[in-house]
């Protein structure tokens, strides 16, 4: 019984259960384990062996979450700052919600990844959640469901709805959202000039190539800002606090652009400092996700350090 072609697409779902690319790999690597000391019991009459593999994934994400705290951004957790020179303390009892890898996933299965929508989506309750994703994600038939979380098909019938008016209070859906693909010239030339205006710690440049209502976050910081002003704000004090020469690099998050910022070091070379991931709407930069941790870093397999 070979597992391994349905390894990536596990770990698409455990990471839009749980919020966590680690996490997801390790749940997968579990669900692998059982799978392989189960497979004698595994009856291909009642279920296809994928449908069968994503009802041990389910399983496993389930009680990963019995008694867990939802994972946010930010902005998810109270209202917009009002003073950018605010003291940036990292608030890590929290469980942040952290961005995927787009090296690491499969092209086809992408799909329904931007941030906004995984923060949105850990709002719901885990079987609900759960619900969604097979049903409108993964485009599981609702009996194919109810066998995989032990319920009936009225069940998983009505549990999407409920999921999808907790998604639409929060602004989401799972439809897809108008937002600029990485791969759109036009969201291309964008990140260059956001690239080219960071590089040279140019921030009118830098709000010039925002939305009016742009939003900037932070995590592990549970601080967050709103509008044009306040992010241009933040961004002057970054520079007088890290200097300028900059060094970014392109790469992509969640289906989204992204870039990796590498800080000025007095000695030469430049330190890896934050992966900031993009909404880009009608060609302004609408919202930016900027990532400290070093625990995203090494999922992205950054470098700590260039030399450029």
């Amino acid at each position: 019984m070979d597992l391994e072609p349905y390894r990536a697409e596990l770990v698409t779902y455990c990471y839009r259960m749980l919020g966590s690319f680690h996490e997801a790999e390790d749940l997968v690597q579990e669900t692998m384990l059982r799978a392989w000391k189960a497979q004698d019991r595994y009856d291909p009459g009642r279920a296809s062996l994928r449908t069968w593999m994503y009802r041990i994934a389910t399983n496993v994400c389930l009680t990963a979450l019995e008694g867990r705290a939802r994972r946010p951004l930010p902005s998810g957790l109270g209202a917009p700052g009002d003073d950018p020179g605010v003291p940036l303390t990292p608030a890590f009892d929290i469980p942040w919600l952290q961005p995927s890898p787009d090296a690491r996933v499969e092209a086809g299965i992408r799909a329904d990844m931007r941030l906004a929508l995984i923060a949105a989506t850990q709002t719901l309750p885990p079987r609900q959640r759960a619900v969604l994703l097979l049903r409108e994600v993964l485009a599981f038939s609702a009996a194919e469901v109810a066998v995989q979380l032990g319920t009936t098909v009225p069940a998983v019938n009505s549990a999407p709805q409920r999921a999808r008016a907790t998604l639409a209070e929060a602004g989401e859906t799972t439809d897809a959202a108008e937002v600029g693909e990485p791969d759109d010239p036009k969201v291309r030339e964008v990140i260059e000039l956001y690239k080219r205006a960071f590089e040279a710690a140019d921030v009118p440049a830098i709000v010039g190539l925002l939305t009016d209502d742009a939003v900037l976050e932070m995590p592990p910081v549970a601080l967050w800002f709103r509008g044009r002003h306040d992010y241009g704000l933040f961004m002057r004090r970054v520079f007088e606090m890290r200097g300028t020469g900059w060094s970014l690099r392109r790469l992509t998050a969640n289906g989204q652009p992204a870039l990796a910022a590498y800080a000025p070091e007095p000695g030469g070379g430049h330190r890896l400092h934050t992966l900031q991931v993009f909404t880009v709407t009608g060609g302004r930069v609408a919202h930016n996700v900027v990532f400290a941790d070093p625990g995203v870093f090494q999922a992205f397999d950054l470098p700590r350090e260039i030399f450029s």
